[in-house]
């Protein structure tokens, strides 16, 4: 893949030594993100940060991973506060704010809308999630996480052992993550899901077809015994025709201290996007597992401001020039990110 220039709209772009040099960029910029060094390689570089779905984690770690390369940030959150909302269309909005920024970030509720921004766009385009169809950056940070947890336990990717549980019909940091762990050896995928919600078929066949395992099940409990990754999603409830139909399936799966204590293995891994429903009614993972060492779900989030700036890097062609733009930090002393 050539990054320089790019717009990165799908996994599908990724093979698996695209995957490893994004990743070892990331591993380069961890002094920037930490704040152990800043660097301004990106000084005057304009971000057009623009959001039409609500966010808050992915909107928030763009603007932060732009900043952390010395760019500035300009924003455009909803629809409604859009010239959209007067009957612009994408193509128009493209050429305008593509004259105003370096690089965008863009959202959108409707699937196939960024790749349609990105080809009137005249600089690259980032897709941070469209519709139901891909999150590319938020299955990158995952599969970054996954690598880092498992190496610290002295596992790897390939032979990597994962259960999806939830709605992995809507689901699209499912989609993109299982397309990704397709470039790797030996996957053991297993699906849990109510049957109306399971993953697209389309998917499970192309990790079959590349010699992975993908098991299909209902259960969670019995599921989730000999896996190394317990990657949780909540009900995608804006995708559902009303609240009414996404509550039938709200709570169905239910993760806690007891219930992992009790099935799974010592050290399996807890993932989840985010955000987490909390709400009682659905409360997929529970609190009382904020305190277990392996919920890694605060570890992917600080991992998505490292594969982002990566992805910036990569894009505007600064990797070999981040070191010669960086200089020491004076105003601040104390420990972040789990130091």
């Amino acid at each position: 893949m050539e990054f320089a220039g790019s717009h990165i709209l799908s996994v599908e772009q990724f093979g698996r030594a695209d995957i490893e040099r994004v990743f070892d960029v990331a591993d380069s910029m961890a002094p920037y993100a930490h704040r152990r060094k800043i660097t301004r390689v990106l000084e005057g570089a304009i971000l057009g940060n623009m959001f039409f779905e609500p966010s808050t984690r992915t909107r928030v770690s763009f603007g932060c991973a732009f900043n952390l390369l010395g760019g500035e940030v300009r924003e455009t959150t909803g629809i409604e506060n859009s010239a959209i909302a007067k009957g612009e269309s994408l193509y128009d909005t493209a050429r305008v704010i593509s004259g105003y920024s370096d690089v965008i970030a863009m959202r959108h509720p409707v699937a196939g809308s960024v790749k349609e921004f990105a080809a009137a766009s005249r600089v690259p385009v980032v897709n941070g999630g469209d519709g139901a169809n891909e999150h590319p950056t938020q299955a990158l940070l995952d599969l970054y996480t996954i690598g880092k947890e498992v190496q610290h336990r002295g596992g790897s990717i390939d032979g990597l052992r994962i259960a999806m549980i939830g709605d992995l019909r809507f689901g699209r940091t499912v989609h993109s993550l299982s397309k990704l762990l397709a470039n790797f050896d030996r996957v053991h995928l297993t699906c849990i899901a109510p049957a109306e919600l399971r993953m697209p078929g389309e998917i499970v066949e192309h990790l079959r077809a590349r010699g992975h395992t993908v098991v299909e099940s209902d259960a969670m409990e019995s599921s989730i015994g000999h896996v190394d990754i317990a990657y949780s999603t909540r009900i995608q409830e804006e995708r559902f025709a009303s609240r009414e139909e996404a509550n039938l399936y709200r709570g169905r799966y239910r993760l806690n201290q007891a219930i992992y204590t009790q099935y799974c293995e010592p050290n399996t891994v807890i993932m989840h996007p985010l955000p987490r429903d909390s709400r009682a009614e659905a409360n997929e993972l529970d609190p009382d597992l904020n305190e277990n060492p392996n919920l890694a779900i605060f570890r992917q989030t600080d991992n998505g401001v490292l594969v982002r700036m990566a992805l910036f890097a990569l894009v505007l062609d600064v990797v070999h020039l981040v070191d010669r733009y960086e200089a020491p930090v004076s105003w601040y002393t104390g420990k972040r990110f789990g130091e």
